[in-house]
């Protein structure tokens, strides 16, 4: 659950969930894992991070239980799955930092029709779904990210997205009360999902069937395409920059991605501090060893300004950069 702003919330210091009353309440009130001071880094696959109060919870219930302790004492909260596509702040979290994981990732199907938990891996959901022979999610092996996070942002590869294969979604709000909506209820478009204030609890897919043995063939392609063609195993976010919107400029002969523009601005191997423009594509900022969310920071407006300058082109960034209340940063 978060915001988009320009800078911090202005939120009095006292509402943290790193208070110690805050977080005996908590435990209190929840059956699931509660870690105060815990480190953000570890949740991130940037590794960037400062300290927050982290709840894991262990059903639906639990979930709803925990955000509803949260509202009672006015403290905002910031869901997490595996951590990607979030640039954590170097002084840490005063939000509750709620984690997608275990207790949350379980797995159904009829047919055609999957349930999937929010807080499955979405390699997982590709995986177990091309086995038995369904594909619609098979493209997403690659995708470093939960089920619930996907939906969230409605995030794609290789000509897929959620928003393809979404019947039903069931959320949690602000409050802890749960609510199915319909796609027909859900505002998709290119990777926002209009989900903002709600947590993702349960997602129903619909796919269609296919071939197996082909099925697999395309899955161990595809991972093995990312392999090959981003940093996938480096400290970053994963795609920094959403791809520019409208048509290519005359005379532009190489894809219209946000990596093409970026390394047509000659900015691969550009490095603010410990974090570069990976040399491999050019959309992905690996964090080298000890870099600062600042140092990212810095770099995604460096870059940005590049582009503007030499393509003219004003990239809009994919990565969420996290103010101390979890609100969304805009950096201009």
């Amino acid at each position: 659950m978060a915001r988009d702003v320009e800078g911090d919330s202005g939120r009095a210091e006292s509402v943290s969930a790193r208070s110690p009353e805050f977080v005996a309440a908590l435990m209190g009130a929840v059956r699931g894992e509660v870690k105060a001071g815990a480190s953000l880094a570890r949740h991130s696959t940037y590794r960037i991070g400062g300290s927050a109060t982290i709840f894991t919870p262990a059903s639906a219930a639990d979930l709803s239980a925990g955000v509803q302790a949260a509202s009672a004492a006015g403290i905002p909260l910031f869901v997490v799955g595996l951590g990607s596509n979030v640039l954590f702040p170097d002084a840490g979290l005063d939000a509750l930092v709620v984690r997608m994981g275990k207790g949350l990732d379980a797995v159904r199907h009829e047919a055609d029709r999957w349930w999937l938990g929010a807080g499955l891996p979405a390699p997982h959901a590709a995986r177990k779904t091309a086995q038995q022979g369904w594909a619609g999610l098979h493209m997403m092996v690659g995708v470093p990210g939960t089920v619930g996070g996907g939906v969230f942002m409605n995030a794609g590869c290789h000509g897929g997205q959620w928003a393809d294969v979404v019947e039903q979604v069931t959320v949690v709000n602000a409050q802890g009360a749960a609510r199915t909506l319909s796609k027909g209820e859900i505002p998709f478009s290119y990777r926002r999902s209009g989900l903002d204030g709600a947590i993702v609890v349960e997602v129903e897919v619909r796919l269609r069937e296919g071939n197996r043995e082909e099925l697999d063939r395309e899955v161990e392609r595809l991972f093995e395409w990312r392999q090959r063609g981003t940093p996938f195993n480096q400290p970053c976010c994963g795609s920094v920059f959403k791809n520019p919107e409208g048509p290519a400029p005359a005379g532009w002969n190489r894809p219209w991605t946000a990596g093409s523009v970026i390394e047509e601005a000659g900015l691969k191997g550009t490095a603010e501090g410990a974090v570069i423009v990976s040399p491999m594509h050019a959309n992905y900022f690996v964090n080298t060893g000890g870099a600062t969310a600042a140092e990212v920071r810095a770099l995604i407006a460096r870059a940005r300004e590049t582009v503007r300058e030499r393509i003219g082109v004003v990239l809009e960034t994919e990565v969420k950069v996290i103010g101390r209340f979890g609100e969304y940063v805009t950096i201009r």
